[in-house]
């Protein structure tokens, strides 16, 4: 039996066209769209228009039904020919074409974003009753990009989303939140050929880590985490809370398996290339990690800050930073008095105007070990 013709595919929101099989002269029932869904969502399909023997003349029919032409009976002046009927549904489907894309390219950066809003959220933006965090986050960024709200979302360029970027006074976890709202969306527009273009995968936030705050993790909520190692993201956070680099550290860092030691850094000269030993307690989390991620233990930081946030609110624990797990690492030397110059070490703290450190104070990795190994682990 010969393969039925494939046919276009019909425009949103225009109605249907169904196959009713074969031994049947008009085999094609022609319905409007669907206005009506059950309590679960699902669309009922209205009553037919109509049944017809060719796909093009029901195609012919919903056009008609469209621009308000159609009566019941009129199927019966179309004509048989089909070739002819196919040229004028292309047609149609061209100028349909031609006038949706014209419209997409008009849509607004806030255009944009209510639709993306509704796809994602399956509501619309500025609805009452309660939001989960990833709709607050989203939303809130939202409005930390007022100045691209009026603009037209195609004519929109790296520099511009950069420029919102730059100019953000709030802390980086704000920065972060729109940085990941410009690639959300844009990830929506080009899904429904709004954007040809990706420009927010060319945006970087420059600004550094906000160290002058941070709330280290308590002990109650280390141990949490502890109970839960085996969660790939929680796995993270407590080696990041015992070893104390900047989370962007975590991406580029030399890790030495065989002599236990990460070794890297950023910011600064005092920061960058420093050693710190891997403590024993977590050497197992950090041997799992690169097994299983090729080698890497952050690929995209933005990424984990996010995954961090939605896993600490999973757990019952109050919202932490990547930063404050630096902060952990801190207070946990102090705690267990490792000796506050290897703990400026291994914080990649400088040592300012004391000389004797700065100059002439050298430690080996066996050293320092014992210093970290002062630290007990919170099982």
């Amino acid at each position: 039996m010969p393969r039925r013709a494939k046919h276009p595919k019909l425009p949103n929101g225009y109605g249907s066209i169904k196959y009713l099989g074969p031994g049947r002269i008009n085999c094609y029932a022609v319905h409007p769209p669907t206005t009506e869904f059950t309590l679960d969502g699902v669309p009922k399909t209205p009553k037919a228009l109509c049944y017809v023997d060719d796909w093009y003349k029901g195609f012919t029919v919903l056009t008609w039904y469209k621009r308000g032409e159609y009566y019941p009976g009129r199927e019966a002046e179309l004509q048989d020919d089909s070739n002819n009927l196919q040229m004028q549904v292309q047609k149609i489907l061209s100028q349909y074409n031609q006038n949706t894309k014209a419209a997409k390219s008009l849509k607004t950066f806030s255009e944009v974003f209510m639709d993306y809003y509704k796809e994602k959220f399956k509501q619309d933006y500025g609805h009452m009753g309660k939001k989960v965090s990833m709709e607050r986050s989203m939303c809130a960024a939202y409005k930390n990009a007022s100045s691209l709200h009026d603009k037209t979302f195609t004519q929109l360029t790296q520099k511009d989303l950069q420029d919102v970027i730059d100019s953000c006074t709030l802390k980086r976890s704000s920065i972060e939140l729109i940085l990941v709202l410009f690639r959300q969306m844009y990830v929506y527009a080009e899904a429904n050929d709004i954007a040809e273009k990706n420009y927010a995968k060319f945006v970087r936030i420059n600004k550094e880590e906000d160290d002058e705050h941070g709330i280290p993790f308590t002990y109650n909520e280390l141990k949490k985490l502890w109970k839960n190692k085996d969660n790939e993201i929680v796995e993270m956070i407590l080696i990041m809370c015992y070893s104390g680099f900047r989370v962007t550290a975590y991406k580029s860092l030399k890790i030495d398996l065989e002599q236990k030691f990460f070794q890297g850094g950023i910011k600064n000269e005092s920061s960058k290339g420093r050693i710190v030993p891997i403590h024993s307690g977590i050497y197992d989390l950090v041997k799992r990690r690169l097994m299983r991620n090729n080698g890497s233990l952050i690929e995209f930081p933005d990424k984990f800050r996010n995954s961090m946030y939605e896993t600490l609110n999973t757990l019952g624990i109050e919202k932490h930073t990547p930063h404050d797990c630096r902060h952990t690492f801190s207070k946990l030397c102090e705690d267990y008095e490792v000796a506050e110059n290897d703990r400026k070490r291994m914080l990649g703290h400088s040592f300012g105007n004391d000389i004797t450190n700065k100059v002439y104070g050298h430690r080996d990795l066996e050293k320092l070990r014992e210093e970290i190994e002062k630290i007990k682990i919170c099982y």
